[in-house]
Order: structure tokens, then C-alpha cells, then sequence
């Protein structure tokens, strides 16, 4: 099973779902937004899957910062063009895995797919 983790190595939810794969003994694919960016066409395709709203960080401070022209009115092109250009606007982490994708990290929904 092919298993990519999308993330931000600093992040306590990505530290979380590191330590719960490595703990369950599933091998994965970590794919660090900082060093190796995000790809548009790869997010859109998150957005056409699991929606918009689950896949863009609107709590997060680097979109809070964004200026509000930028935040207004947002369609999924605009979006994925923001979360491209700043990965942290992406929430965190995603995982592609055979069976589809998940977003964020709760054990018990993890559990249901790894398990």
C-alpha cells in the first residue's frame, strides 16, 4: 500500500499522524510542503474530492493575514492558486492512500481506514 503524507514537519497535528502511522507500523511517503512545495494540479484535485471547505485552512494565521481582497469571494481556482502559493493555507495533513484521501487528523477515522 502506497501511503504519501502531506504536511508541514513542524506541525503538532502532522507530528501526531507521524507518530500514530509509526506506532500502527504503516510505511508512508512524507512530502514536505517547505522544501518540496505544493503542486496546483495536485490540490485541485484534494478540492474536487473531499470540497473546498475541508481542504483550505481558513483558521490558520497565514490566511488570516492574507489581505481580505484575497480571502473574498473565494472559488476553487483562486483557492488553489492561494494554497499553492502558500502551502500553510492547506489544512494539514493530507494523506493519499489507496482507498482515497483524508484530511486532517482524527485516529478513530484513521483507524476505520488503516485498521
Amino acid at each position: 500500500m502506497t501511503i504519501t503524507l502531506y504536511g508541514i514537519p513542524n506541525c503538532d497535528t502532522v507530528k501526531k499522524a507521524r507518530d500514530w502511522l509509526t506506532a500502527q507500523g504503516i510505511a508512508y511517503a512524507f512530502h514536505d510542503y517547505k522544501k518540496q512545495g505544493a503542486d496546483p494540479v495536485r490540490i485541485a484535485a484534494w478540492v474536487a474530492e473531499a470540497g473546498l471547505d475541508r481542504v483550505l485552512n481558513r483558521a490558520g494565521t497565514t490566511f488570516r493575514k492574507l489581505p481580505e481582497a484575497a480571502r473574498a469571494d473565494l472559488d476553487a481556482a483562486r483557492a488553489v492558486a492561494i494554497m499553492a502559493a502558500n502551502p500553510s493555507c492547506i489544512k494539514r495533513p493530507i494523506v493519499e492512500h489507496p482507498g482515497g484521501l483524508l484530511v486532517g487528523f482524527k485516529a478513530p477515522e484513521w483507524a476505520a481506514v488503516f485498521g
